[in-house]
């Protein structure tokens, strides 16, 4: 596994999908429960926020980011930042896998990539369910993302970070499919635009 290019490849995904957002259609429904699309788009800024500061300075506040009022431009800018600086950090050569300090805990920084790149590239997903497009996540993409999801995400994290898995018809068989069943999604084509959306959490 290259965290690196798991978490580059997982921004371009949800880059993707962050450009099918509309003018006026921040108010719309999300997979997520009780979030609309701005609130998510939000988050997600502050999730790639956060991880730039683990990236470029060695340690994450926890402190959310003040409200954009473009989260959109916001995610690309801060997309194109994280990605410069894991650019400068890979081509340094450390003795050792560097760590990040996260709240009074420490994270090794291919975790903390490796970790991000999952929460990326699902509400990338969620952003596109959101807009009323199907974009599934690739399938390779995926796959080394659900071992990464299954180490990460423990049962203190449901009902938190993620809902209950969702169990899996056989019909689901993309490495994507499983992967968000696994952190709470029902893997379907987009049925809304607006008004409650499949269930999950953040």
């Amino acid at each position: 596994m290259n965290p690196g290019e798991l978490l580059e490849r997982s921004l371009a995904y949800a880059l993707g999908s962050v450009a099918v957002v509309v003018p006026g259609s921040l108010g719309r429904a999300t997979p997520c429960s009780g979030w609309d699309l701005g609130e998510l788009l939000r988050h997600l800024d502050d999730s790639v926020d956060a991880l730039y500061e683990g990236v470029a300075a060695g340690r994450v506040a926890l402190c959310p980011s003040p409200a954009a009022a473009d989260p959109v431009c916001v995610f690309r800018e801060r997309a194109c930042a994280l990605l410069g600086a894991w650019a400068v950090v890979s081509g340094e050569v450390p003795s050792a896998e560097p760590s990040v300090g996260v709240g009074d805990g420490s994270l090794d920084l291919g975790l903390l990539a490796a970790v991000g790149a999952v929460e990326i590239a699902v509400h990338g997903w969620d952003v596109a369910q959101a807009c009323g497009r199907s974009r599934p996540i690739p399938p390779a993409l995926a796959a080394e993302l659900l071992p990464v999801a299954r180490w990460s995400v423990a049962d203190a994290d449901r009902g938190v970070r993620f809902a209950e898995p969702v169990g899996a018809p056989s019909s689901w068989s993309r490495p994507g499919d499983r992967l968000l069943a696994f952190l709470g999604r029902r893997p379907s084509p987009p049925r809304f635009l607006s008004g409650p959306g499949p269930v999950c959490l953040p």
